[in-house]
């Protein structure tokens, strides 16, 4: 039996693996002798190629054609080609020839003109690389001879048999009890597998992952020993383990930048100081942390408790910037060209609380505000938002000079756990000026109104992506009960139903549809603010019209707004296989109606259909929806674009 002890794995610090047959060779006697320093040099070995003649002129290169009839020893530079064969055989061989080529300095070279020297020195390297590859899957007996012919190059590999692991043993994990059998089955290499590197390597994360996720936080992986037996063609694998005892989260501790408390990181912990351990919380903390924006790195190192069976957390923190400036320009058909600055502090209010003071600039909307957003509120992802703004919006439907405030609650989803359940409650106060068609359709007035409102939402999100859902549903509502002051109180009610639901139908095509329904109850049209009232039409809505476009009309032919809304989607988002998978196309179909009562009018559809381009960024799609109405009214514009981040729904 032969010890390999190149092959190591490393503890929870990092693990690492390397495999290759025991080098032969003699040793040397040492030399006695001294060095004599006036001693002549031993001449320069001969490496088989002339010197140049730098008197003579330069050689020409020749043709690709002529180099199959040329001897390679003549010293004239060349372009070659290179063929690898005999591993056609082996397992994996397509990953194997990938491996091989992107180390390779013939094959990042193939392309070059290089001399005799030169191929000779590519090959004997690259033959003894490909032979290391083939060993490191268990063909240790591989032997690769480079031939080199007139324009080509090519590596024969006989790899011999596959060596297989007898024996794999895993001395100490049976102290983990209950859980030696699962903990057992993470480490995928059994007996009759082959010794292949990488699937040991595999193996020892995955027990590593598995220790910790079964509460062992300090287990530690030993150094593993192989043994190959080269008559045999069997290795035998020990990995000793110890898994410790089972772990409970302990207390926190903070140190670094920014100040959060240790209270603030266990609000934004999903664990409680008792609970058993599980690694990937800990994992699940540090990415949070960065998630804040406030953090830049976040280390959190486990420490034992004094009492052996406790594991506390110190958490040091790194600073990011705190500012941000940031900008934002669009256009939409019938929305116009629309500016957007602000200015953030994100820590203004220690822990998270975050000042936001922004401004819009457009043809339709002009706007200053200033918000409070404090995140992470007394539990993860819950956010609270204070908000007073002041804007004027001039549309076809009304013009409002409005003073807002508002304040609420809110469960989100993010990227880093998109919920299945999403909550909001709030409290909206404004005070409004609006001019618009109220009781008489030929005539536009400007009235005041004073409106009270608590908005509510709900949303269940069972889709597989929160920016470019590919699978899955979506279905949320909103209700809103308002009061309005003008020439006298009343209240009504606004409700709201979205869904939407992803089917993939090939590799690279979703169908996507979505359905709206909303009611204004409890007042007619004409007694409600034009701004509170409902509107279809434009790009997030149906596209191929204008902004806001659908529905009732005053004798100006501008949209007045409704009480009853019905709109449905369709759409195929087809991604194209060129540039990299990083733009695709979708056709849709949208529909809408918008009816001057507290139900819509099913019986009268306006259509739109057209075709959009995606870019798939790294932040989300973008998206440039070019529609056209089918059925148009009078004023309807023949083609409507629209140009956002995110798809349409």
């Amino acid at each position: 039996m032969i010890l390999l002890g190149g092959l190591r794995l490393l503890s929870a610090a990092g693990l690492g693996l390397a495999l290759a047959s025991p080098a032969h060779g003699q040793a040397t006697a040492p030399n006695s002798a001294e060095l004599d320093p006036s001693a002549p040099l031993d001449p320069l070995p001969d490496i088989g190629v002339e010197w140049p003649d730098l008197d003579a002129p330069d050689a020409e290169v020749p043709p690709a054609d002529a180099l199959q009839s040329e001897t390679i020893t003549d010293g004239v530079e060349r372009r070659y080609t290179l063929v690898v064969r005999g591993i056609e055989e082996v397992g994996a061989a397509d990953e194997l020839r990938q491996a091989f080529e992107a180390q390779s300095a013939l094959h990042a070279g193939r392309r070059e003109t290089v001399n005799p020297a030169q191929i000779e020195r590519r090959s004997r390297a690259d033959a003894e690389l490909l032979a290391e590859l083939l060993r490191s899957r268990g063909y240790y007996d591989a032997e690769v001879e480079p031939e080199v012919e007139a324009g080509a190059v090519a590596l024969v590999a006989t790899p011999g048999a596959q060596y297989l692991f007898e024996r794999v043993e895993l001395p100490g994990l049976g102290e983990a009890g209950a859980e030696t059998d699962k903990l057992r089955g993470a480490f995928a290499v059994k007996a009759g597998d082959p010794v292949i590197a990488e699937d040991v390597i595999a193996a020892g994360i995955a027990l590593q992952v598995a220790l910790g996720e079964q509460g062992f936080a300090l287990a530690r992986i030993g150094e593993q020993q192989i043994d190959i037996d080269h008559q045999t063609r069997r290795a035998s694998l020990v990995l000793p383990v110890e898994p410790g005892p089972l772990a409970s989260f302990g207390e926190i501790r903070v140190s670094g930048e920014p100040a959060f408390g240790a209270g603030h990181v266990s609000q934004i912990a999903r664990f409680e100081s008792g609970e058993p351990f599980k690694r990937s919380r800990v994992d699940d903390l540090r990415r949070a942390l960065i998630a804040t924006g406030l953090v830049a790195s976040a280390d959190v190192a486990v420490v034992a408790a004094a009492d052996g069976r406790t594991v506390d957390l110190d958490v040091k923190l790194t600073p990011a910037p705190m500012r941000t400036i940031a900008g934002e320009l669009g256009y939409g058909t019938g929305e116009g060209v629309r500016a957007e600055a602000s200015w953030q502090h994100r820590n203004f209010f220690n822990p998270e609380g975050a000042l936001t003071l922004r401004g819009v600039i457009g043809t339709k909307e002009q706007l200053v505000s200033a918000q409070v957003r404090r995140s992470n509120f007394r539990r993860r992802d819950q956010i609270v938002n204070l908000l007073a703004s002041v804007s004027n919006t001039d549309q076809d439907a009304y013009e409002a000079k409005t003073i807002l405030l508002s304040g609420g609650i809110e469960r989100q989803s993010n990227i880093i756990w998109q919920k299945k359940w999403t909550w909001s409650l709030g409290a909206e106060l404004l005070g409004t000026s609006e001019r618009g068609v109220f009781d008489n359709l030929l005539v536009k007035e400007t009235k005041k109104f004073l409106l009270a409102a608590l908005p509510a939402s709900l949303m269940y999100d069972g889709s597989n992506d929160l920016l470019d859902p590919t699978e899955g549903f979506r279905l949320g509502g909103r209700i809103s009960p308002e009061i309005s002051a003008h020439g006298g109180s009343f209240a009504y009610g606004r409700a709201q139903i979205d869904a939407s639901i992803y089917q993939p139908v090939s590799d690279r095509t979703v169908i996507a549809s979505r359905v709206r329904l909303a009611s204004i109850f409890g007042a007619s049209t004409s007694g409600i603010a034009p701004s509170r009232r409902l509107y279809s039409g434009g790009g997030g809505s149906v596209r191929g019209y204008g902004y806001q476009r659908l529905g009732p009309r005053d004798g100006d032919g501008d949209p007045i707004g409704g009480r009853g809304l019905a709109e449905f989607a369709i759409e195929a988002r087809y991604r194209l296989s060129a540039f990299g998978g990083n733009f695709g196309v979708v056709p849709f179909v949208d529909a809408g109606t918008l009816a001057d009562k507290s139900w819509p009018d099913f019986s009268d559809w306006q259509f739109g259909a057209g075709l959009g381009f995606r870019y798939y960024s790294k932040f989300g799609p973008i998206r440039i929806d070019v529609g056209t109405p089918l059925n148009p009214r009078s004023g309807d514009s023949r083609v409507a674009v629209t140009v956002s981040l995110g798809q349409a729904f």
